[in-house]
């Protein structure tokens, strides 16, 4: 109702607060509202110039939305593989992926799952080529690496809020995080066509704004979110003491990944697609994330990427499944689901 009343519903105080206390929370000393995650990937893209004739590495494991906004950009896309332990960009694969490529505008490592990537050697082999690190966090806001929060160690980073987050909106939403304040201004200007002065445009921008309403209601459940990601960590905790018995591979946070978020639980197992159709019969909601690696998507066919090319990434989208993990869930719920795959598995 105070939104409503203020008559001002587009990047007004309530975004202006949200953006100074996600960046207090992340660490990072500027952050700038806009429409999407999405979005957010493309402004912090275009505001350190990049655009047709570079190329952009990332994780080809990952929501189409990382590639998308390259592409969108006007670069091109080109993938490293991932470590199978964490999903994240594997940095070894990084670093021979940017000496196949050379020259590569810039690096996007996803903190995947709501677990950091391994940002020292991805940062130190980026710094090398002279690359940008564009960290997608789009399900890591609060995560942790080597005790630093993630979303404030790279050039810049990016933020989601839509719904299934683990800070999420009741609709879309995205935010770009930097320390440089050049970098933020730029960004600001972009996501308004451009333009500082009314009808004055010192760049071509978009209409990428993040609503007062949206900005409002997540500033009430901000105040929440450390409470739910502790929730997520007893669930995953709790599975890992339910399911440890069993053959599938329980996801188990790396010694750098200080705070893990749990954005997602995912286990991996080679019978994966009978596990989940048994589970539905049993009323129990399963998703795979993600089922098709971004390069073997039918858009980019002419990337000239094979199948057995990026062989982690591919054996990851045949064996991923998440199950539930969300911060309502209850004990019973997950003892329940711990013993339906128990007895899937043969466990009476």
């Amino acid at each position: 109702m105070r939104v409503a009343d203020s008559g001002r519903y587009v990047l007004g105080e309530e975004v202006a607060r949200l953006e100074a206390e996600i960046a207090a929370y992340c660490g990072a000393r500027y952050a700038v509202g806009c429409a999407s995650g999405s979005d957010a990937l493309y402004l912090a893209l275009r505001a350190l110039g990049v655009g047709p004739g570079d190329r952009v590495l990332t994780s080809p494991f990952t929501f189409f939305a990382t590639a998308g906004a390259i592409s969108r950009a006007g670069a091109r896309p080109v993938f490293a593989d991932i470590d199978p332990a964490t999903f994240n960009l594997d940095p070894a694969a990084a670093a021979a992926a940017l000496e196949r490529y050379a020259p590569v505008r810039a690096l996007i490592p996803v903190h995947l799952y709501g677990g950091s990537a391994d940002l020292d050697p991805i940062c130190e082999i980026a710094r090398i080529h002279g690359c940008a690190v564009i960290e997608d966090g789009a399900q890591a806001i609060g995560a942790e690496y080597k005790g630093r929060r993630v979303n404030s160690l790279g050039a810049a980073a990016c933020l989601s809020f839509f719904p299934s987050k683990n800070l999420g909106a009741l609709g879309d939403g995205g935010m770009v995080l930097t320390n440089d304040a050049r970098l933020a201004e730029t960004v600001r200007l972009l996501r308004v066509h451009g333009s500082r002065d009314t009808y004055r445009h010192e760049l071509i921008g978009v209409n990428s704004r993040l609503d007062e309403l949206q900005a409002a209601l997540l500033r009430v459940k901000l105040k929440r979110l450390d409470d739910w990601t502790e929730r997520r960590q007893r669930h995953a905790e709790l599975y890992r003491r339910l399911l440890g018995e069993l053959p599938i591979v329980l996801p188990e946070p790396a010694p750098y990944q200080s705070r893990h978020v749990f954005h997602q639980f995912v286990i991996r197992t080679r019978e994966r697609d009978r596990l989940r159709a048994y589970l539905a019969e049993h009323g129990v909601g399963t998703q795979v994330y993600y089922p098709i690696p971004l390069h073997l998507q039918p858009c980019y066919r002419d990337l000239g990427y094979r199948e057995g090319e990026l062989p982690e990434s591919e054996r990851a989208a045949r064996e991923v499944l998440a199950l539930p993990i969300h911060p309502a869930l209850r004990r019973d719920q997950i003892e329940r689901v711990a013993e339906l795959i128990g007895a899937f598995y043969g466990r009476r």
